[in-house]
């Protein structure tokens, strides 16, 4: 049976080692060894990946459990491209207010959410919620649909990580290809076939991938890269943007709302009621 000579002390030192130093192992046995370690190896890797998507939820939900925290967007698209989105910066706190601000060209965009409300400083100056401008044909109408999709990173990054089609390692982060409809979902302002807002913009040739970062078993930063062509108002346009969400200011942020943007997210105080009064006939005194 053919075999393999294999030193049993280091290679460097075989120079002073005779031959009875040596082992010969059977081929057939090493090769099969081998393959054993392998198929070992290529399956704790597979089951890693496979439980990538569960580390996903369980590190955005660890994110989400904090105190507070902050968080940091930009936006890349080709030079050529019409439209450069600015930066968004976040602040959130467990059970209360999310305040997210972002520029676009010359404006300034400010959303205040808290629980399944929300608000949003229009062009005027003035503190509206979506449902107040969904009427609108305008400018109202669309930041409408972007308010009601805007979310924290600990609830974005769960949804984008269930449209990823298999999860692969990429240096420290862990990522892979997103499926068409996911790609189509990031791709619109508002989710596609949600209510109160129709079926979003015509999304054609939609392609996308994600991959996030873990430390310490929490969210730490997220980056997705979607492609495609956009009809909206029967204007077609080619979408290349690459979106990077870093989170920073775990539990040291401090979320400051306005209070005119309060008012349109706190329940109207129920109006004072008179005291009650005794409107029973006065006893007729007995002679």
């Amino acid at each position: 049976m053919p075999c393999l000579t294999i030193p049993i002390i280091p290679v460097w030192l075989t120079g002073y080692f005779e031959a009875k130093d040596w082992i010969h192992i059977p081929l057939n046995l090493l090769m099969k060894k081998s393959l054993l370690s392998c198929v070992t190896v290529l399956a704790a890797c597979t089951l890693a990946l496979a439980d990538s998507k569960d580390d996903i939820a369980a590190a955005a939900k660890k994110l989400g459990d904090a105190a507070n925290y902050s968080w940091h967007t930009t936006v890349a698209v080709p030079e050529d491209a019409p439209f450069h989105p600015g930066p968004t910066d976040g602040k959130t706190e467990k059970d209360g207010y999310t305040d997210i601000k972002s520029s676009f060209r010359d404006n300034q965009i400010e959303i205040v959410k808290k629980g399944d409300k929300a608000a949003f400083l229009n062009q005027d100056g003035e503190w509206q919620t979506p449902e107040e401008a969904q009427a609108d044909q305008g400018p109202g109408r669309f930041m409408a649909g972007m308010v009601r999709n805007a979310k924290t990173p600990a609830d974005q990054a769960v949804d984008i990580a269930a449209g990823v089609k298999e999860f692969k390692a990429d240096g420290e982060a862990v990522g892979g290809d997103l499926t068409e409809d996911a790609a189509k979902n990031l791709l619109s302002f508002r989710r596609r076939g949600g209510a109160n807002g129709g079926g979003g913009p015509n999304i054609s040739e939609a392609k996308g991938s994600a991959k996030f970062w873990i430390k310490d078993g929490q969210l730490a930063k997220y980056e997705f890269k979607v492609t495609g062509k956009v009809e909206f108002n029967g204007n077609e346009m080619n979408q290349d943007r690459t979106t990077t969400v870093e989170v920073k200011d775990v539990g040291a942020t401090k979320v400051e709302v306005p209070a005119e943007a309060k008012k349109k997210l706190e329940p109207a105080p129920a109006p004072a009621t008179a005291p009650a009064t005794d409107t029973a006939a006065p006893a007729k005194d007995k002679k």
